[in-house]
């Protein structure tokens, strides 16, 4: 009989072989979608991330860093906007949870950490992204049944800003005060150029305006919008950094298709990486530089931002870079540790749901308004090679010990002396030599 020790050490052997495979098919299986199909496990992420909203996930996302827990909410209502966009079939669903979103980021809590007196009102980041939001709802309703309240918000909003905009001696309107970030205004920005699809157009000039003064203010470093600028002049102030790359790179399509494409080309040389050779991944600085590591970035390992990188796979889907899409969504489900119900999904094992409320956003990413260009120089699926070799040295690692044994029992047979029964049953000597 096969003894115990022998048998649990085989149900290992079975057990860790099974893990290793689930990972090389989370390496190589297909996780991005076309345009009009719902990407791979989005809407089970969505009913895990709705509970833990329910539960108190914006709050507990707000403690981690000034944004969590608007954050939470738009990207959340965001996710679901662009399900419906895909289906019609379900835009009813996902009206009713972009507008739980809006309402959730229109409270007291959605507004606390952002300034009523700053211009436009709470601050550009705030409008903004609250805009772009309010956009998508209306995007996802037919023109004649369009809700009359939610249309005229969405307007005031985006006249609101506009006049900022044109107001400012900056393109880089404030976010608190006396604080700028260029990310912020590229998504006020796409706004109002989601205005101008969804109503007659207005903001041709102020976008035009936009798109002068930010080239006269990029980063002198890289050549990309500023991480952070000086409020009152849009002087670069901070050189570009990955975590604000990822989102202006976005939503920078929206604004102008040709400039955004000349800056993800030097954002892609600059930031996207292949660290020790084992997959791709995004800098928070550029390459030959290093810093500090922020709330935004998170922990930087070999200068890698785990935030950055997430965001990045729904830039690169933006700008029809499929292929780092692809790579990006597959080394994310190997190295996330997705666990599944039959009615959710998670990441982490869901210990950090905001990171989630990312994904499941970067994941359904595609223009609302721009044409992808053509794709730029496709890489290579060659990174994938060493993580597999790894994969099957660890599979096989279990199996070691036993193929060892087995052939040191082979070559034991094969060297005993041979017993016939001419013998006697003892062995039969050996032929002397003869030299």
């Amino acid at each position: 009989m096969i003894g115990t020790g022998r048998l649990l050490r085989g149900l290992l052997a079975v057990l860790v072989g099974m893990a290793a495979l689930v990972g090389a098919v989370r390496l190589v299986a297909p996780l991005t979608a076309a345009p009009d199909d719902e990407p791979f496990g989005v809407r089970r992420q969505l009913a895990f991330l709705r509970a833990e909203l329910a539960g108190g996930a914006g709050e507990r996302a707000q403690e981690l860093f000034p944004e969590g827990y608007f954050f939470s909410y738009a990207l959340y209502g965001l996710s679901w906007v662009e399900l419906g966009r895909r289906d019609p079939g379900q835009r009813a669903a996902a009206l009713e949870q972009a507008r739980w979103a809006v309402r959730a980021l229109e409270s007291p809590a959605g507004r606390a950490p952002f300034h009523a007196d700053l211009t436009p009102a709470y601050g550009v980041f705030y409008s903004g992204w609250l805009t772009w939001l309010r956009g998508g709802v209306l995007s996802l309703q037919p023109v004649p049944d369009r809700d009359a309240a939610e249309l005229r918000r969405f307007e005031a909003d985006a006249v609101a800003l506009g006049a900022a905009f044109d107001a400012a001696g900056t393109p880089f309107l404030a976010a608190y005060p006396e604080q700028a970030w260029p990310v912020d205004s590229t998504v006020a920005m796409a706004a109002l150029r989601l205005h101008d699809a969804l109503l007659p157009p207005r903001f041709t000039g102020t976008v035009q305006r936009w798109l002068v003064d930010v080239r006269d203010r990029l980063d002198p470093a890289t050549g990309l919008l500023p991480h952070r600028v000086e409020p009152s002049t849009g002087t670069p102030a901070e050189v570009a950094r990955g975590t604000s790359q990822s989102i202006i790179h976005r939503f920078l399509p929206e604004v102008d298709a040709a400039f955004a494409h000349e800056q993800y080309l030097r954002f892609r040389d600059r930031f996207v990486v292949s660290p020790l050779g084992l997959g791709p991944a995004v800098r928070e600085y550029p390459v030959g530089t290093d810093g500090p590591a922020d709330v935004d970035s998170g922990p930087l390992l070999l200068g890698v931002s785990l935030s950055a990188t997430v965001v990045t796979l729904g830039a690169a889907q933006v700008h029809g870079d499929h292929r780092l899409a692809g790579a990006l969504a597959n080394y994310g489900e190997f190295v996330g540790f997705p666990v599944d119900t039959p009615r959710t999904r998670r990441y982490a094992l869901g210990l950090l749901p905001i990171g989630d409320t990312f994904l499941a956003w970067s994941k359904t990413a595609r223009p609302w308004l721009a044409t992808p260009p053509a794709p730029p120089a496709e890489r290579s699926w060659t990174w994938r090679l060493p993580l597999l070799a790894v994969l099957l040295s660890i599979a096989l690692l279990p199996w070691l010990p036993s193929s060892v044994r087995w052939l040191r029992r082979r070559r034991a047979r094969a060297n005993r002396p041979a017993v016939g029964p001419e013998s006697g049953g003892r062995a039969r000597p050996l032929p002397a030599r003869s030299d």
